[in-house]
């Protein structure tokens, strides 16, 4: 069982509601919490948005972070002095 106290605004409010839905306080707020904790756990962290995007378009180098001047370097070199 479990009570909570609530601002004199929203219970105003969820008497409102309840009115409106022709149901009882203890209905409403189940089904709120049940919608709201449903949302909560589909709701997915950014990390599991974005996972199959990481190193999907990988160059296979796993030296690129730590030699990238010199990557630059050269590319800037290829493209001002042809072959």
């Amino acid at each position: 069982m479990t009570s909570a106290r609530l601002p004199e605004e929203l219970e105003q409010r969820l008497d409102i509601a309840v009115k409106a839905k022709h149901v009882t306080k203890t209905e409403f707020v189940r089904e709120a919490v049940a919608v709201y904790l449903a949302r909560e756990e589909a709701e997915k962290s950014s990390w599991e948005l974005g996972e199959s995007y990481f190193g999907r378009y990988g160059s296979g180098d796993g030296g690129l972070s730590a030699n990238y001047k010199t990557h630059i370097k050269e590319k800037l070199h290829a493209k001002h002095h042809p072959h």
